[in-house]
C-alpha cells in the first residue's frame, strides 16, 4: 500500500496554506515546518495534489495533511500524492475513506509512491528489459552509432522507440542519424515557451531538411504553468522547480505508450554521464545513448562531413543551448555545458536524472 493515511478529527497544529498558493511559497513555507496543512476550496480542485507530489519529490520529510472539501474517491489519490493524513469533516464516514482508499490495487500513474503504473507493468513482464539492455550492451559492444540505433530500431524487438531532442548545438548529429536509418521515428520537442527564437526557427529548418516526419511538441501543462508559474518568472526564484514544470512533467505525459528512448548524451558532457552505456534502464524504460562517447571533436567532423547546418547561435559561442534564462555563451576553452545554469549548482534540467530527491531547506 505503500504511505499510510490518517484520519484525523481536527488537523494539527502547523503551517496552513490555501492550494492556490504558489509553489515556491510553499517550499519557503515548509522549510523547517514539522506540519504543513493543504486547505482544498473544492474537491475538484487538483492543484493540492501537485503541491504535495513536488515536495515529496524535493526532499520534504514533515506531515503533510489535507483539510477542506474533499470526498472519499480522493483517498487513495491524497496517500500516493504524499499525504499523511487528511481531516475528515462533522459526520464524515470514517469506513467509507478507509474502503475507497483500499478500493484499487493497481495503479495507472506513477506520482510519490513510485507505484509501477499497471501498462507499464504489462510491457515489462512481457520484455524483461534488464535482460534486453544487458544483452544490446553486449551485441553492440565495439559497434558505431549507427550499430547502435539499428538494433534499437530493430522492429523484431517489440519496442515502440521515439528521439528526444533539445535542436541545440549538437542536435543535428543524432537526428541526422535516426534519419538515415528511420526518418518516421518519432521525434519529442520539449516546447517549455522559454526557448531563443533562433532554436524554434532551427528546429523546424533542421526537421524538413533531414526529412523527419513525426515532429512531437510537448509544452507544459496550461493550468499547472498558471498555477506555478504565471509570470513566467519561477526560474530567477527556483530553476529546479522550473525545468519540473516545463520539462520533466510534459516528459512524463509525452512518454505514455513508448518504453524506449532515444537520447543524444555523450560521457564527455557531466560528471553524471561519464560512465554512460550505449543502452540502460531509466524509470522501467530503455534509454539509448547512440553518441556515449563521441568526443566534440567527432561530432565536428559529423557536421563537417555531412554538410550539415549548425545552430544559429553556435556561431555567437553558444555550445549547449536550451532555455534562454539559463544560457549563455560560453569563451574560448571553458567546457561547453558551463554555459548551462552558469554560476549554480545545477547541472541537468531533471528529465535524465529521474525521481532523485531534491532536498528542501
Amino acid at each position: 500500500m505503500g504511505r499510510s493515511m490518517q484520519w484525523l478529527d481536527r488537523a494539527p497544529d502547523g503551517v496552513r496554506l490555501p492550494v492556490t498558493t504558489l509553489l515556491a511559497e510553499v517550499e519557503a513555507a515548509a522549510r523547517g515546518a514539522e506540519v504543513l496543512v493543504l486547505e482544498f476550496d473544492a474537491f475538484r480542485d487538483g492543484r493540492g495534489f501537485s503541491l504535495a507530489a513536488v515536495l515529496r519529490e524535493r526532499g520534504y520529510r514533515g506531515r503533510l495533511i489535507a483539510d477542506g472539501r474533499l470526498i472519499p474517491d480522493q483517498a487513495r489519490h491524497l496517500r500516493r500524492s504524499g499525504f499523511d493524513g487528511v481531516v475528515l469533516g462533522e459526520g464524515s464516514d470514517v469506513d467509507a475513506w478507509r474502503r475507497m482508499d483500499a478500493a484499487f490495487s493497481a495503479t495507472y500513474q506513477a506520482v510519490e509512491d513510485n507505484a509501477v503504473p499497471i501498462w507499464r507493468r504489462r510491457g515489462l513482464a512481457r520484455r524483461k528489459p534488464e535482460a534486453l539492455v544487458e544483452r544490446l550492451n553486449r551485441e553492440t559492444l565495439g559497434g558505431d552509432a549507427e550499430d547502435i540505433l539499428r538494433a534499437a530500431l530493430d522492429p523484431s524487438l517489440g519496442l515502440k522507440p521515439a528521439v528526444l531532442s533539445s535542436f541545440g548545438a549538437e542536435a543535428a548529429v543524432l537526428l541526422s542519424l535516426v534519419a538515415r536509418i528511420a526518418p518516421s521515428t518519432p521525434v519529442v520537442f520539449l516546447d517549455t515557451g522559454m526557448h531563443f527564437l533562433q532554436t524554434l526557427a532551427y528546429r523546424k529548418a533542421l526537421s524538413e531538411r533531414l526529412g523527419l516526419t513525426d515532429i512531437r511538441l510537448v509544452t507544459p501543462a496550461a493550468k499547472e504553468r498558471a498555477d506555478l508559474d504565471p509570470r513566467d518568472e519561477l526560474w530567477r526564484a527556483d530553476p529546479d522547480a522550473c525545468c519540473d514544470l516545463r520539462k520533466v512533467k510534459p516528459l512524463a505525459r509525452a512518454l505514455v505508450g513508448l518504453d524506449a528512448l532515444i537520447t543524444g548524451r555523450k560521457r564527455h558532457q557531466t560528471a553524471e554521464r561519464a560512465s554512460l552505456q550505449p543502452f540502460e534502464l531509466f524509470e522501467d524504460r530503455v534509454r539509448i545513448n547512440p553518441l556515449h562517447d563521441w568526443s566534440e571533436e567527432r561530432l565536428n567532423d559529423w557536421f563537417d562531413a555531412g554538410d550539415l547546418p549548425r545552430h544559429p547561435l553556435s556561431e555567437q559561442g553558444y555550445r549547449s543551448i536550451g532555455c534562454w534564462p539559463c544560457t549563455r555563451a560560453v569563451e574560448a576553452g571553458e567546457e561547453s555545458r558551463l554555459g548551462r545554469w552558469s554560476g549554480a549548482a545545477k547541472t541537468e534540467c531533471g528529465i535524465h536524472l529521474g525521481r532523485r530527491a531534491l532536498a528542501i531547506g
